[in-house]
C-alpha cells in the first residue's frame, strides 16, 4: 500500500529525498528522521528547501528555470554530504519529476530513495501557517506549486507517505522499518 521498489537495506542509501508539496510534511518527517537515526548513531543531515532558499540558494526565485537550477543544487551538495559519510534527508518540494530523476542519477543504484509525501492540496492549504496558499490565491504570490505552478507527483516512489492517514511519527516509524531500523 505504501512501500514501492524499496530494498530494505539501509547500508547502501545515502539520500533519502522527501517531495511534496508545501504543508505535506516534508520539513516534520525528515526533522524527525533525523533525531531517529541520530538516536541509532547514524550521521545524518537534513537539506530544507526552506532554509537554503535563505542563503545557498537566495539568489533564485520561482520561475520553472529557477526551480530548477534550486534542485540541480541541492542534489550535488547532497551528493557531496553523502560522500562525506552522511546519510543525506532531502526535504524539498522539487516539483519536476525529471529534475528528481536527474538528482538520483548523482548517486549509485540503491543509494536514493524518493519518498513521496502525500496530502491533497486542500489538506496542505489548511496546514499552511505562513499564509502562501491564501497569498498565491489571491495572486499576491506568483508560481506558487500546487496552484499557479504544476506540481508533478512521483510516478514509482520507493515510498509514499500518506500524512493525512498517518502522523509524523507513523511515517517515520515506516521509513525506519522499511529501512529495517526499529527500535
Amino acid at each position: 500500500m505504501f512501500f514501492n521498489n524499496l530494498s530494505g537495506d539501509l547500508s547502501s542509501v545515502r539520500c533519502i529525498w522527501l517531495t511534496g508539496l508545501s504543508g505535506a510534511g516534508k520539513s516534520t518527517i525528515a526533522g524527525q528522521l533525523h533525531q531517529r537515526l541520530s538516536a541509532q548513531g547514524l550521521a545524518s543531515c537534513v537539506l530544507d528547501g526552506d532554509r537554503l532558499r535563505t542563503g545557498l540558494n537566495a539568489d533564485l526565485g520561482f520561475s520553472e528555470a529557477d526551480r530548477i537550477e534550486n534542485v540541480r543544487r541541492v542534489g550535488e551538495v547532497a551528493k557531496l554530504m553523502a560522500e562525506a559519510g552522511l546519510i543525506v534527508l532531502v526535504a524539498v518540494i522539487s516539483p519536476y519529476r525529471e529534475q528528481r530523476r536527474l538528482a538520483r542519477g548523482l548517486f549509485a543504484e540503491g543509494e536514493f530513495v524518493e519518498v513521496f509525501v502525500d496530502a491533497p492540496l486542500l489538506e496542505c492549504e489548511r496546514r499552511d501557517t505562513k499564509g502562501l496558499y491564501a497569498k498565491a490565491r489571491r495572486g499576491e504570490l506568483k508560481n506558487f506549486t500546487g496552484i499557479d505552478s504544476e506540481y508533478q507527483a512521483p510516478e514509482a516512489p520507493e515510498l509514499r507517505l500518506s500524512t493525512v492517514e498517518m502522523d509524523a511519527q507513523t511515517c517515520v516509524a515506516l521509513v525506519l522499518r522499511r529501512l529495517g531500523l526499529t527500535d
